[in-house]
């Protein structure tokens, strides 16, 4: 027979992703002031679309992104009594070509999952984790959708 230990004598588990409250809501922040940047690129791959459906999936991850930074902004507003202020000083990224865009922005929603998840590990329990695990599949769905038009588009294809 299997004795389980009490809870006093395990030793405390900590993700490797594990982030502290104040790290997640500077990771969020970071995330916010991005947002411009990333909706003109956005705006260069729907001017590259080959057809209407193509540009059409772009429009809505754009429009996506556009209610996740409302929602973080208003998460961190509640979190923190402060807004988010301020923009990035980068320079928008000029896109060079519809396939490496939609490569980087493939990249670009992977990466956003791995920051999210960062941050859902900061947020305390409740309506901002599960808002922020919606914000997570929603990233994942988009890089399932980039992904989907980098292989309508690749040379394989033609």
């Amino acid at each position: 027979m299997y004795m389980v230990y009490p809870y006093w004598f395990r030793s405390q588990f900590v993700p490797i992703w594990a982030t502290t409250t104040p790290a997640a809501l500077e990771l969020m922040r970071n995330s916010v002031q991005g947002e411009r940047n990333d909706e003109l690129f956005y705006d260069q791959l729907i001017q590259l679309a080959p057809n209407p459906e193509q540009a059409e999936v772009i429009t809505s991850i754009r429009n996506d992104e556009r209610g996740h930074n409302q929602m973080f902004r208003q998460m961190y507003r509640e979190l923190t009594g402060y807004e988010v202020t301020g923009v990035s000083n980068e320079a928008p990224e000029q896109v060079t070509s519809y396939t490496a865009g939609l490569q980087k922005a493939f990249q670009g929603e992977l990466s956003a999952v791995e920051k999210y998840r960062k941050i859902w590990f900061g947020l305390p329990y409740g309506v901002y984790k599960d808002t922020l695990y919606g914000i997570i599949l929603d990233e994942q769905k988009h890089a399932a959708k980039y992904n989907n038009l980098l292989l309508l588009n690749s040379a394989a294809y033609r």
